[in-house]
């Protein structure tokens, strides 16, 4: 006998397929939802549609809310339209999760959301759920009171929201040097959204991201030679980066930190920069 129902917003969208196939091939009956065609969308149609939310929600023991307008967006698409996709409609999407009884929400939020906070001051900084949120743009500021009405929802339902560091498609050698400290790979998205769909009683913000090659203590080092760093802490990733004839970042920014949900959702990321090989180009 096969689970329940997931509805899965943004289901045409590189996150919102990936987590429609991992739900689905973990036996969830998957809806989708999306203002585009995609073979995971069952509900085509705007996120403001009224009637067209009522019947994608009801009968969904979970909601998996990815869709939104997101950061290549910002200057072509006016604030106003940001507020009213990724803050209103989030809301609109809670009361009707209440009203269908819906038992849990999944909200897709982003690391962007901490915005300045990732500028170094003669460090990498290192990012996990305690560093200050500080939006620099209207993305960041939607995609946090989204995630803050998600959290702070006064209804019966459960909801956890998680920051998704940088998984959009990127040259290779771009996306490996990002894995190494800010990337991650959709697949682990995917799975990262059914353990906090599966999870039902944890609940809060949780940081999303790729393996982890460093440790707090790295910060300082990862700024001034973080080549000389990686070569002591992991040199089959520099080798690995010889042979391909990518460049290994002179100095690293910021690491994203995901051990809380591996601690409270058994988040145990697989595709780090080797898997970057073994992607498609």
């Amino acid at each position: 006998m096969g689970l329940g129902v997931v509805l899965v917003t943004g289901s045409s969208g590189v996150v919102g397929a990936a987590v429609a196939h991992e739900m689905r091939t973990a036996g969830w009956q998957v809806r989708g939802w999306d203002l585009r065609p995609g073979p995971w969308t069952t509900h085509l149609g705007d996120l403001r549609d009224t009637e067209l939310r009522t019947r994608a929600v009801a009968g969904a023991e979970i909601v998996v809310h990815t869709a939104a307008l997101h950061a290549p967006h910002v200057g072509a698409v006016a604030d106003d339209e940001f507020h009213t996709v990724n803050v209103e409609s989030t809301a609109a999407l809670l009361d009707c999760a209440a009203e269908c009884d819906v038992q849990r929400i999944v909200y897709t939020s982003t690391t962007s959301v901490y915005g300045h906070s990732l500028v170094p001051d003669g460090r990498a900084v290192w990012v996990d759920e305690s560093l200050r949120t500080r939006p620099r743009d209207i993305y960041d500021e939607t995609k946090l009171a989204a995630e803050t009405l998600v959290t702070d929802s006064p209804y019966p339902f459960t909801t956890i929201a998680l920051r998704i560091a940088r998984c959009f498609p990127e040259a290779p050698a771009v996306r490996a040097a990002h894995r190494l400290h800010r990337g991650v790979d959709v697949r682990d998205v995917a799975h990262a959204h059914r353990l906090a769909a599966e999870h039902q009683r944890v609940t809060g913000i949780f940081n999303i991201a790729g393996p982890m090659l460093f440790d707090p203590n790295d910060t300082r080092h990862l700024w001034l030679d973080a080549p000389a760093l990686l070569a002591r802490k992991s040199p089959e990733t520099v080798a690995l980066f010889q042979r391909q004839g990518w460049l290994l970042p002179a100095r690293i920014d910021r690491v994203y930190d995901s051990r809380k949900a591996g601690r409270q959702l058994g988040y145990r990321p697989s595709h780090g920069v080797a898997a970057v090989v073994a992607e498609p180009h």
